[in-house]
C-alpha cells in the first residue's frame, strides 16, 4: 500500500491544581489532565492515529501506562517514539489533522505553538500539522469541563527509497 489513513482518539479527567499539555505546550489553567504520563490528549491521540495505520495497535500497547518507565513523560517523546516505529515500517507523514473538545480554556491563541511543536519533534514541516479546538456547547463531560478529549487523523506515505 502506498497510502495508510488512521485514526486516534484520546480523553483525559481534568482535575485542580494538575498541569495541561496540549500538543506539546504547557497551557496555563486552574486544571489539567490526570494521567500517567503528562496527559497530553492531543499529542496521544496522534500517536494512536500514527500507530494504528501501520498497525502498530496503539499508545497504550507500545507505551504501557502499568510502566513506570513512562510515568509522567513528556508525550513529545512518545510522539518521537510513535514516529520512529511508524519510519520503521517504511512510511513517512503526509498531513496530520486533529482536533481537542474543550469548553475551557479558549486554545485558540495557543495552536500555532502547537503545531510548531509537534512538526518540529516529527522533523516535519508545520503545514503538514493542523491542529483545531472546539467547545462542546456545555454539553457532555467536556463541556461540564470534567475531561477534555481530542481526535486525529493522520496520513502516511510510504517511502520509496529509489525501490
Amino acid at each position: 500500500m502506498i497510502y495508510r489513513i488512521g485514526q486516534g482518539y484520546d480523553v483525559h479527567r481534568l482535575a485542580e491544581g494538575e498541569t495541561l499539555w496540549l500538543g506539546g505546550v504547557l497551557v496555563p489553567h486552574h486544571k489539567g489532565t490526570v494521567a500517567h504520563s503528562d496527559g497530553d490528549v492531543l499529542i496521544h491521540a496522534i500517536c494512536d492515529a500514527m500507530l494504528g495505520a501501520v498497525k502498530l495497535r496503539d499508545i497504550g500497547t507500545n507505551f504501557p501506562d502499568t510502566s513506570d518507565e513512562f510515568k509522567n513523560i513528556d508525550s513529545k517523546i512518545l510522539l518521537k517514539r510513535s514516529y520512529d516505529l511508524v519510519r520503521q515500517k517504511g512510511y513517512e507523514i503526509v498531513n496530520i489533522d486533529a482536533t481537542i473538545s474543550a469548553q475551557q480554556p479558549r486554545l485558540k491563541p495557543f495552536i500555532p505553538d502547537m503545531e510548531n511543536a509537534m512538526a518540529g519533534v516529527l522533523g516535519i514541516d508545520e503545514d503538514q500539522v493542523s491542529v483545531k479546538a472546539t467547545t462542546t456547547e456545555k454539553l457532555g463531560f467536556e463541556g461540564r469541563e470534567e475531561g477534555i478529549s481530542s481526535s486525529a487523523v493522520v496520513l502516511l506515505k510510504k517511502v520509496d527509497n529509489g525501490k
